[in-house]
């Protein structure tokens, strides 16, 4: 995996930082649109994209979706306490979170609990099956809390 510099890194110059902005508001965009919108001409701007992907600055591409309008547009926050926390459990724990595909995020947290989870499901009755058959189950859980969000205001993945 390519080395991740900071964003901040003097590394990156206001061209740098247009393509990455351009790109945040519409991953779509041809080459040509791109420079275009930058203010370089193709071939440098190509130079400069593909300097960016190698460096870790841009991750990859993804479409963003409706939630909604697929059918999954419950989202429950659930606090994860763990029984270990040493660097094998916390690893294991880490492995085995990714399999669950209704996890949307996991984020280690400074708190009286280990994990925050943002799990995305159809309704209460399936996050409840996700929750109890297998966030439940994952490597070293000692107990969960469970929050439901009523409304989202913003949401920057979508």
């Amino acid at each position: 995996m390519a080395d991740r510099t900071d964003a901040r890194s003097p590394s990156l110059d206001p061209f740098d930082r247009r393509i990455i902005d351009a790109l945040r508001a519409d991953g779509r965009l041809s080459v040509t649109e791109l420079a275009k919108r930058v203010g370089l001409s193709k071939t440098p701007c190509q130079v400069r994209l593909k300097r960016l992907i190698d460096g870790g600055y841009i991750l990859g591409f993804r479409a963003v979706v409706d939630p909604a309008r697929l059918g999954l547009d419950h989202i429950a926050f659930t606090e994860v306490k763990l029984s270990d926390t040493r660097e094998a459990a916390l690893e294991e724990f880490r492995r085995a979170v990714l399999r669950i595909p209704e996890v949307e995020e996991c984020h280690m947290i400074a708190s009286s609990f280990d994990y925050l989870l943002k799990v995305r499901t159809a309704d209460i009755r399936r996050y409840r099956e996700v929750l109890g058959e297998r966030i439940s189950a994952l490597p070293h859980v000692a107990n969960t809390s469970t929050f439901v969000a009523m409304e989202t205001i913003r949401d920057a993945a979508v």
